[in-house]
Formats: C-alpha cells, sequence, structure tokens
C-alpha cells in the first residue's frame, strides 16, 4: 500500500490532475493495491476487455498534442490515427516503426516532414 506522504503529495494536486512520479514510484503491487482502495475507481465489470492505451496515443500524450495536431504534425489522416487510438484498426509493420521514429525524435522527424510537401516527386 503506497505510503502517507504519496497519499498526501496525490490529495494536494489540483482536482483532474495526477502525480505520474508518484505512480512511476510505486511498484506494481502498491499502484494495484492504491487503485483498489480509491472509492472513486472502481473495478472493472467481469465481462470488461481492457487493453493497453494504442503506442500512437501514448506517444501523442507524451508529446501533449491534440489528436489533430498530431494527425497534421506527422502526416497522419486523422481517421486512421483515431482507429489506431480506439483500437479499431492496428498499424501495420511500416506504420509501427514510423511511430516508434515520432517517438525517438519527434522534433528532427517533425521538421523533416514540415520541409517535405508531402507530396510524392514524380519519377525522371
Amino acid at each position: 500500500m503506497p505510503d502517507k506522504t504519496r497519499r498526501d503529495k496525490q490529495e494536494s494536486l489540483p482536482k483532474g490532475k495526477s502525480n505520474w512520479a508518484a505512480l512511476d514510484s510505486m511498484t506494481d503491487d502498491e499502484a494495484e493495491a492504491a487503485a483498489r482502495a480509491d472509492p472513486d475507481a472502481p473495478p472493472p465489470a467481469e465481462n470488461q476487455d481492457l487493453h493497453r492505451a494504442a503506442l500512437a496515443k501514448r506517444i501523442r500524450l507524451k508529446l501533449g498534442l491534440s489528436e489533430k495536431q498530431f494527425a497534421e504534425r506527422y502526416h497522419i489522416p486523422l481517421i486512421t490515427l483515431s482507429a489506431w487510438e480506439r483500437h479499431k484498426s492496428v498499424p501495420d509493420a511500416v506504420a509501427t516503426a514510423f511511430l516508434h521514429a515520432i517517438a525517438a525524435d519527434p522534433e528532427g522527424l517533425a521538421k523533416a516532414l514540415a520541409r517535405s510537401s508531402g507530396k510524392p516527386e514524380a519519377a525522371e
């Protein structure tokens, strides 16, 4: 169970905000115990299918971008990004590699894409 100082720090945050550093410092067992003890976070229903946030969404949230901003910045169709984030479709191997490249160097990739017109050049 999390110690009192972690709980005090969590409760002192503005409503709706989370102390991610405190969560990161917990073991998985401590985090699970804290979640189960939280009256505002009931356990999922038995038949509820849970899965980890999609790679695209994790990267986008880490960058602090909206879906629209992320899609425009990295030349991904918004409908495609939305489908990935909602687990309606899965990025193929090339798209997954592109997402990992974004995660590795978001600014560099954004600059490279901004320099391009986004249209393939005609072959000579």
